[in-house]
């Protein structure tokens, strides 16, 4: 089977960027074999490779990423790994359900903290917790709501007016907000390219090796990239949207792209001038608003726009009409900064499904995938990316049946091009019913 299309990286991903210059890649190159293939060098195969290392440590693992570790999705977010249920989650009325999805996120983050302890990961790593914040009327009344979700896990949480949010966010933009006190901020990109560079010995990481041909013969799977080509009998997909590239979840998820601008670092004067906090994130109560961050190199970050994005891709075009954007946001919150420019704006694609499910377990003898995350990539890739090494060797236990628990089959797509019209308007109608929260 040949892979029609392969990751690209733009190269304008702030987080990305940003970072020093990394070594030359090891390329893929001549005939290798391996006991396991791990595709994909984001959180859910970094995971992967991480766990099945410690599960068969005499076993050859072969990692393989399209791009360098660091440049896909998962070093494109906006810098948190939640522990709570995401959204409609939240809202599911069985609460035991919300608290495996806890138990699993918390798991996550705890196994991402030891890692970054461990090995000294600089990546600005902090247990800031979040702000959830809105702006007018229909802000609050999802603010509200999720108040009572909050109240109903028992879950810690402050209610903070418009002037307690000020004097954190260094603006009275917003009408009210909760701080929730657990959950994590980091550098992405940073996280995931520490995560790579630390894999345990019997993980052979290979870059710039996109799959390029997938085929199965006598029970055993090669894989080909440009330059060589790998023979295993057990494979592992950490390739999220592209999983449909190898002829898995077709026509099951949604691949929504979503863009984010960032600057350069304050000057201690403009800091100083709009007298907020450091190191801070904020999450919309309507899903559609704005997610802003404040780094602690004193980066302010912007995330709003979407679009749906069958290509993967995002056009120099496209970025500079979402930059306009991300800077009438930025400057309707910080007035004093509309002439600090924004150094890079990127897009990152996520897996949505249209049930709202996430994928995770066996596609065909011998492959094993996690996609479709709902745009919680953090602690849920990591987590299942972990449990999938562990159900692909055949262990047990509490945490991989929480996971399948909470897992099931993403709902089939229509067909385009109703599919393509249907995603096109529905995201038109929920920016214009959310433009007050932008």
């Amino acid at each position: 089977m040949r892979i029609k299309t392969v990751p690209v990286d733009d190269q304008s991903c702030g987080w990305y960027q940003i970072l020093p210059e990394p070594q030359p890649p090891r390329v893929l190159a001549g005939h290798q074999k391996a006991d396991w293939v791990v595709v994909g060098g984001g959180f859910v195969g970094l995971a992967s490779a991480r766990r099945l290392a410690e599960l068969r440590p005499n076993d050859r693992i072969i990692l393989v990423e399209a791009l360098r570790i660091g440049q896909g999705s998962s070093g494109r977010n906006s810098g948190f790994v939640i522990d709570l249920p995401h959204k409609r989650d939240l809202e599911n009325p069985d609460i035991n359900f919300k608290r495996k999805i806890i138990g699993l996120n918390e798991a996550a983050i705890q196994s991402l903290e030891e890692v970054v302890t461990r090995y000294s990961i600089d990546c600005q790593w902090s247990r800031a917790g979040r702000y959830q914040a809105a702006v007018g009327a229909r802000g609050i009344e999802y603010l509200n709501k999720y108040k009572l979700l909050l109240k109903n896990i028992s879950h810690p949480h402050t209610w903070l007016d418009r002037a307690a949010l000020a004097r954190v966010l260094g603006t009275s933009y917003y009408e009210a907000g909760i701080f929730i006190p657990t959950g994590i901020l980091m550098q992405p990109a940073a996280l995931v390219r520490g995560l790579g560079q630390t894999l345990p010995p019997n993980v052979e990481v290979y870059e710039s090796s996109p799959i390029v041909s997938f085929d199965r013969s006598a029970g055993k799977f090669e894989l080909k990239t440009p330059q060589g080509s790998i023979v295993c009998p057990k494979l592992l997909l950490g390739t999220n949207v592209y999983s449909a590239e190898f002829g898995f979840l077709k026509s099951r998820m949604l691949p929504v792209m979503t863009f984010a601008s960032i600057t350069r670092p304050l000057t201690l004067r403009e800091f100083d001038a709009d007298g907020g906090k450091e190191n801070w994130g904020l999450t919309p109560a309507d899903h559609a608003g704005t997610t802003l961050r404040f780094t602690s190199d004193r980066r302010l970050l912007i995330r709003n726009q979407y679009r749906f994005a069958p290509d993967y891709a995002s056009s120099e075009s496209r970025r500079a009409a979402v930059r306009q954007k991300h800077r009438e946001g930025l400057t309707n919150r910080y007035p004093h900064l509309r002439d600090v420019e924004f150094e890079y704006t990127w897009g990152g694609v996520c897996g949505l499904s249209r049930n709202y499910t996430a994928f995770f377990g066996k596609v065909d003898d011998g492959i094993y995938t996690s996609a479709c995350h709902q745009s919680v990539g953090a602690a849920r890739g990591t987590i299942s990316g972990q449990l999938l090494a562990e159900l692909a060797t055949g262990q047990d236990s509490q945490l991989l049946s929480d996971m399948i628990a909470v897992s099931g089959m993403p709902a089939a797509n229509p067909p385009e091009p109703f599919l393509g019209v249907g995603v096109r308007t529905r995201m038109k109608y929920e920016a214009w019913v959310s433009r007050s929260e932008l």
